[in-house]
């Protein structure tokens, strides 16, 4: 695997907590980082995800129909 660099400044007290959670878990600050990141990145990319396909969609003219629309809107009362 090739590795690259990014450079971020943090607040001193996260600084600190990482600091502190690296010796607790005899880590380094690079793996929390990497790993903190990993399960970001992977927990938002349904959003990329999911516009793609909506785009695709409606491309395609895929759209609700208006009865689809006030259904879930009743489901939800709104």
């Amino acid at each position: 695997m090739t590795a690259r660099t990014i450079n971020v400044r943090l607040p001193e007290a996260l600084y600190n907590q990482i600091e502190e959670l690296a010796k607790a878990t005899a880590r380094t600050k690079s793996f929390l980082a990497i790993d903190a990141l990993t399960n970001y990145v992977q927990s938002e990319s349904w959003q990329i995800r999911d516009i793609h396909e909506g785009i695709k969609e409606a491309d395609a003219g895929e759209f609700a129909t208006d009865k689809q629309v006030k259904a879930v809107f009743a489901k939800y009362d709104a």
